[in-house]
């Protein structure tokens, strides 16, 4: 027979997998794939919960699929919430946990004939992630590694208690199977999600209160067996989860949208939007303070070539490369922003003057010097830099970039020695004439 009771169960999570769904649409990450395809497993083992009742073989293949999606869903879970998921290790880790999940279910399951290798795959529980990472770590360590391996230990230690008593002993050790896995969600997800928003603390109290399930359903059991409660009541953490898993991608989302909207989706850097803002607040720190504050603004000379040359691709690595470099030339309390499709601009805070504005410009135009290797190209790009100094040439944003655009547009008109020699084309010796009378522009040999 089949427990047709269990349909409102799988329409609920079928519902909310959608939801999640619909949610992670929008935010293609690798985390929200692991969770939307944990969130499968979960309606897969209420779909297979429905013939628990069945008599015979099929009803313990149903109680097999049942706990193993359950655990499969919870490893992917907890999968998603490791920061170190790239590790090769991370991967070899996940895999086998699941692999002994899985065969430590089925031995559960099948009876006593085998009950011998229950000790041996119990044991495994715990030699499997130390092995991994006692082996990975000259390479890579982290303390959740070894909080996988004190969890998984226990587990073990108390599989080989309990597992052959008499009557409980199974149900005991299935549920702290369970237990371990949804404890080791929450433990994940708490070190993942270390921040006071309504999703990070709503995750993390459902996967507490649903591994709290499989101890506190067993000890009801055992203290209260005239006591019966609905499993509804049980799957509740269940559906916590899922909306505080729905909870946490809208405010990645949200936050994204934030960075979006004060940063450059190309290079990552700040906008024009919070340039303005960040340049305004180093004037009012510079005048509380009677310190100067030096503006540049640096204008690629060449770019449009580049562009019109070699394609948009190639302008685009072109704006990346240049932002790395100018990233790496200024300290980490100055700004580089881009403001303009090949304008970029810094902020030099205190201490800071005149000639170190100079020094720090003549550094940037001699990068932009060097041969920029775009994949199967070479260019070389020029410069032209404004500079303006609060407060000589400005008591306020608009009157410093004025005067800063000014001085790069007469620099631009006239030249500089420096930029007439960016300017000049990237000659190998392999280039023929031609080449070397070209745009700047060259295929890497």
């Amino acid at each position: 027979m089949v427990d047709w009771s269990k349909i409102p169960d799988v329409g609920a999570v079928t519902l909310l997998a959608c939801a999640f769904a619909s949610v992670a649409r929008h935010n293609h990450t690798p985390a929200s794939k692991l969770w939307l395809t944990a969130w499968a497993m979960i309606a897969f083992h209420f779909v297979a919960s429905m013939f628990l009742p069945v008599p015979g073989i099929w009803g313990s293949i149903a109680l097999f699929i049942t706990l193993a999606s359950l655990t499969w869903a919870g490893e992917l879970f907890m999968w998603a919430a490791v920061p170190y998921r790239q590790q090769r290790s991370s991967s070899i880790m996940v895999a086998l946990l699941i692999a002994v999940n899985t065969l430590y279910i089925g031995l559960s399951i099948a009876g006593p004939a085998i009950g011998w290798a229950l000790a041996p795959v119990a044991v495994l529980f715990c030699v499997c992630p130390l092995i991994i990472t006692l082996f990975s770590m000259s390479r890579f360590n982290h303390i959740l590694r070894w909080a996988t391996v004190l969890l998984r230990g226990s587990l073990a230690l108390f599989l080989l208690v309990v597992q052959h008593r008499p009557g409980d002993g199974t149900n005991l050790a299935l549920n702290a199977v369970l237990f371990t896995v949804y404890f080791g969600c929450a433990l994940h997800f708490l070190y993942m999600y270390r921040r006071a928003t309504a999703g990070a603390f709503i995750t993390i109290a459902g996967f507490v209160a649903w591994s709290a399930v499989f101890v506190v359903a067993p000890a009801i059991g055992v203290l209260w067996p005239q006591l019966q409660i609905e499993s509804e009541v049980w799957n509740l953490p269940k559906y916590v989860v899922a909306v505080g898993m729905i909870l946490l991608l809208l405010e990645n989302q949200i936050e994204h949208n934030k960075y979006l909207a004060l940063h450059d989706e190309l290079t990552g850097l700040p906008n024009r939007r919070l340039f303005q803002d960040r340049l305004a607040s180093a004037l009012e720190r510079a005048r509380r303070s009677g310190a100067q504050t030096a503006l540049l603004l640096v204008d690629l000379n060449r770019f449009k070539q580049v562009n019109d040359t070699l394609g948009h691709h190639a302008g685009d690595l072109l704006l990346q490369h240049v932002a790395i470099v100018f990233a790496g030339r200024v300290r980490r309390s100055d700004t580089v922003a881009r403001t303009g499709g090949d304008e970029f601009s810094l902020i030099l805070e205190e201490p800071t003057n005149r000639a170190e504005a100079d020094r720090v410009g003549q550094s940037l135009l001699q990068l932009l010097e060097q041969p920029i290797n775009l994949g199967d190209h070479v260019v070389q790009v020029g410069a032209s830099i404004g500079i303006s100094i609060f407060p000589e040439d400005g008591l306020d944003m608009e009157s410093l970039c004025i005067a800063a655009d000014r001085r790069m547009y007469d620099e631009k008109q006239g030249g500089s020695a420096l930029n007439g020699r960016a300017a000049e084309p990237l000659a190998s010796a392999s280039a023929s004439p031609e080449q070397q009378s070209g745009t700047g522009l060259q295929t890497a040999q």
